[in-house]
């Protein structure tokens, strides 16, 4: 039996500015189960410390995002064009490749 064509779905973004922006200088954390990719966005607040101590710090959380499996392969896909770009513009240096080790 013949399987109908599937046609492709049009998506249409609506912004919607009442959706707050997170800062984050930190990703605490990152865990995938099988079906859902967590990630902790985290804040550090320097605290005032005397000159003797030295600095302190604490993390805060800021945000925990949970993306679907489909979600989570598309930002890896958005990082490596962001990557790549990067790459491009002398921003980050390319990893090397490391010449495979004689094991005779």
């Amino acid at each position: 039996m013949a399987q109908a064509p599937q046609t492709q779905v049009k998506y249409q973004y609506v912004d919607r500015l009442e959706v707050a922006e997170t800062f984050a200088d930190f990703v605490n954390r990152i865990q995938f189960d099988g079906q859902t990719l967590r990630l902790e966005f985290c804040v550090t607040r320097i605290e005032d410390q005397p000159a003797s101590e030295g600095p302190r710090a604490t993390r805060y959380p800021a945000c925990r995002l949970v993306l679907s499996a489909a979600a989570a392969v598309d930002l890896m896909n958005k990082m490596q064009q962001i990557t790549a770009s990067l790459i491009k513009a002398g921003v980050l240096k390319a990893d090397q490749p490391t010449p495979p080790t004689n094991l005779a």
